[in-house]
């Protein structure tokens, strides 16, 4: 699944557009590399995402196409 897309399923950013400019960027990196929108996640990649001074750390656990609010925080953990 695409990075952009991932981030706007689990929820971890609320927007897809916002999560492409973030990665476009550079403040999302996958595996301590900086990642672009199409970048292929896979479970057990590690994310950072940089919100201004502050950076959030997570583990991807699984990836669904579609899921409810209430399971989103089931597809990482965060760090």
């Amino acid at each position: 699944m695409r990075l952009d897309k991932f981030l706007k399923v689990s929820r971890l950013i609320k927007r897809r557009t916002v999560a492409k400019e973030m990665a476009e960027a550079g403040r999302i990196r996958v595996n301590g590399k900086p990642a672009k929108p199409g970048f292929e996640v896979s479970v057990g990649d590690l994310l950072e995402i940089g919100f201004g001074e502050n950076a959030t750390k997570a583990e991807i656990l699984e990836i669904r196409e579609t899921v409810k609010a209430e399971e989103s925080k089931n597809l990482y953990r965060i760090l």
